[in-house]
């Protein structure tokens, strides 16, 4: 007697078509190019966005419509590759570093056209700051996120430009694209990122990149304080603390083992 083949179960199927259609769309689809390259009824495609929306799987940009992976996607790919759970691990080299500096630390890593804080460590004595694990921070506004694209080639910069703009904190952000390239140029040369109250006045943050055995960037990490915390005669000293942990953090991630011990 024949083996009687499983079904799949189609929401499922259907889903994860959708998931696949968006992974090779580079910038996100609106609900009417999903029906259309699903070949499935709109109605479906909404019900099924709307599902994955409201799960965190996906996200809606408002200024297009187009929708793009959302952050528990992206955290469950880190989760794969060790990488949310190395945030968990590398907080001592985060503690260390808050020890020394006394200001808030931040790690990130890249999320589409977002950085997301996948740990940190907060100052007991400085600003408190409306930051979170999972918390989504602008690229061209944050240190961690001009850290994290200032290696890209300059049309992937400016791909994530025209897909998400360049939306204006106060009257310190970084809003001219040219402006914003010119300055992504520094930051390669300087080896560091400098938030100048580009995301909130009376702040200033310094970030820098950390980088795969291949030169990849693969994470930032940043330090945060307030303008009287960080001034221009310690910033070239909390860069080298940066640094110190940037690289710490890369021999830690290049050989697993090494990792402490949570």
């Amino acid at each position: 007697m024949a083996a009687v083949r499983t079904q799949t179960a189609p929401a499922v199927d259907r889903a994860l078509l959708l998931l696949e259609l968006l992974a090779d769309s580079h910038g996100g689809l609106t609900l009417p190019e999903i029906a259309d390259l699903s070949k499935l009824p709109k109605s479906s495609v909404h019900y099924l966005l709307v599902t994955l929306e409201r799960r965190g799987y996906l996200r809606r940009n408002p200024r297009n419509g187009r929708y793009l992976f959302g952050p528990k996607l992206f955290s469950l790919a880190f989760s794969s590759l060790g990488l949310l759970n190395a945030g968990h691990r590398l907080n001592p080299f985060l503690f260390a570093l808050q020890a020394r500096t006394g200001l808030t630390v931040h790690l990130a890593v890249r999320d589409q056209d977002w950085a997301l804080v996948i740990a940190k460590c907060e100052s007991r004595q400085g600003h408190p700051f409306a930051t979170c694990v999972g918390k989504q921070m602008d690229l061209h506004a944050s240190a961690v996120g001009k850290a994290l694209i200032a290696h890209l080639p300059e049309p992937e910069i400016d791909a994530i430009i025209q897909r998400y703009g360049l939306s204006r904190h106060n009257e310190n952000t970084i809003v001219n694209a040219r402006r914003l390239r010119e300055h992504l140029k520094d930051v390669v040369k300087r080896g560091y990122a400098l938030d100048d109250e580009e995301d909130e006045i009376g702040v200033r943050c310094i970030g820098v990149p950390i980088f795969s055995p291949n030169r990849q960037v693969i994470a930032s990490i940043s330090v945060s304080g307030r303008t009287s915390e960080i001034v221009p005669e310690n910033i070239d000293a909390l860069v080298v603390e940066l640094r110190k942990t940037s690289l710490s953090i890369e021999k830690a991630l290049s050989e697993p083992s090494s990792l402490p011990l949570m």
